[in-house]
């Protein structure tokens, strides 16, 4: 019983399979042969980005989540906000794919600004075309601050899939969204000035600030989202409030916490934050409320 007991959490803690997103080469890419770097759990000079499948051993729901870590678009918080979460989508029967994707940096690709865009739309495309195989019929996008500013990004811009690889709205729109202490807003007076910076480089114009402004460019076509936020965050909570505004006034459903206390970063962590420990509760509920649970 013990054997089985370690059998089956090793098989819930680990991904059946990691794959390359573009096993025909990297588009974009002018530096071949670069070592990714670690910092503790965190991930940067990501040149050869991958998807890591997590399947749930008993599969409950009709949907899969592509998961996008946060961090600052300078590094990925892989473990925190993407190994974690994939396991905790596992275990309730819920196929979970966690994205490392490429960070914008100038001196590996080309048009590096478009990059993390990229190759969140492609893994989205990458998920839809195995719904059959995989037993499932939506796909949702999930990220954490600045990996909540991509997902935002992937749900607002599928109407012009980015890149050299032609894909159809239909293959890149997510069918849900969840945004956890997310960066929305480029403007002033709420962005991440360091998400910002890191996105957009030195040499950027109104356009370019328009387009990744995610909470500008929802439509009636935006998918459903949940965000979570708390009052005391740094990144400040009216990212949130902006995205919700936008989508209540497109009548694109939309559901919103915010706590009081918490701070950025709490991910699923357990260390006496108070309330906001609980918001995958209100997540798990709100995907019931849909059916994706």
């Amino acid at each position: 019983m013990r054997v089985f007991f370690f059998l089956l959490i090793s098989y819930m803690s680990m991904a059946q399979e990691i794959i390359p997103l573009y096993p025909d080469g990297v588009p974009g890419l002018k530096v071949k042969d670069v070592p990714e770097k670690m910092t503790g759990a965190n991930i940067t000079n990501v040149t050869v980005p991958t998807l890591a499948i997590y399947k749930p051993q008993k599969q409950t729901s009709n949907a899969a989540v592509v998961i996008c870590p946060g961090g600052g678009y300078a590094v990925l918080a892989y473990k925190k906000e993407g190994e974690d979460l994939a396991r905790w989508f596992s275990e309730r029967g819920m196929i979970a794919v966690v994205l490392k994707y490429r960070l914008p940096q100038r001196e590996y690709f080309t048009d590096a600004g478009i990059r993390p865009l990229q190759d969140a739309q492609s893994a989205i495309a990458f998920v839809k075309s195995h719904a059959k195989e995989w037993g499932i019929k939506d796909v949702g996008i999930m990220g954490f601050s600045a990996g909540g500013h991509l997902a935002a990004t992937t749900s607002t811009l599928f109407d012009n899939p980015v890149g050299e690889i032609k894909r159809s709205l239909e293959e890149v729109r997510p069918d849900f969204s969840l945004l956890i202490y997310p960066v929305i807003s480029l403007d002033d007076n709420i962005t991440h000035e360091g998400s910002k910076k890191n996105l957009l480089g030195p040499n950027f114009n109104e356009q370019e600030l328009k387009r990744y402004s995610p909470e500008k460019n929802i439509t009636e076509k935006t998918p459903p989202v949940f965000l979570v936020s708390t009052t005391d965050d740094w990144v400040v909570s009216e990212n949130s409030i902006a995205y919700y505004l936008a989508a209540k006034r497109h009548k694109v459903p939309a559901e919103m916490h915010i706590y009081e206390k918490g701070g950025h970063g709490y991910a699923l962590t357990k260390d006496n934050r108070g309330p906001v420990e609980k918001w995958p509760e209100a997540l798990e509920a709100w995907l019931k409320l849909h059916k994706w649970l």
